[in-house]
Parts: C-alpha cells; sequence; structure tokens
C-alpha cells in the first residue's frame, strides 16, 4: 500500500484526488467514495494522509485511480 495525501474532495460529486506521498503533483489519483474502506468516505477531509492501493481506471486503462483508500492513524505521531 502506498501513502498519500487528500488533495481534493468534491463531496457534491462523491470523488476526490490524493497526491502521493513525495509525489509531483503531477501524478494525482482520481478516486471515488466507494473505494474508501468502511464507508469512511464522509470521514475524510483534505489535507489527511491515507494508505492506498493503485488499480487501472476501468474508463481510461491509460490512467490510475485509488481504490481501497483508508485514513492513516497519526496519533502515535504527535
Amino acid at each position: 500500500m502506498a501513502i498519500g495525501i487528500v488533495k481534493t474532495i468534491r463531496d457534491d460529486k462523491g470523488f476526490g484526488f490524493i497526491g502521493r506521498e513525495g509525489g509531483t503533483g503531477r501524478d494525482d489519483l482520481f478516486f471515488h467514495r466507494s473505494a474508501v474502506d468502511n464507508n469512511g468516505y464522509d470521514m475524510l477531509r483534505e489535507g489527511q494522509r491515507v494508505s492506498f492501493d493503485e488499480e487501472p481506471d476501468p474508463r481510461d486503462p491509460s490512467r490510475r485511480r485509488a481504490v481501497r483508500v483508508t485514513p492513516v492513524d497519526d496519533d502515535d505521531q504527535m
């Protein structure tokens, strides 16, 4: 699993974008609310760290999308 940051959330549309940790911004990944584990989409916020897997986007296999998105618990780092 990779780690990234939620860059944008479009609540009205049910999707967002994740930037890979250490990424350039040019490789942000789309994610749909159905890709968030345990129906936790409503718990996500911009700037939050998440773990995720990647797979080809079925609508455009040349692009990748994030799946199995899970918030990362940063409590231990405070």
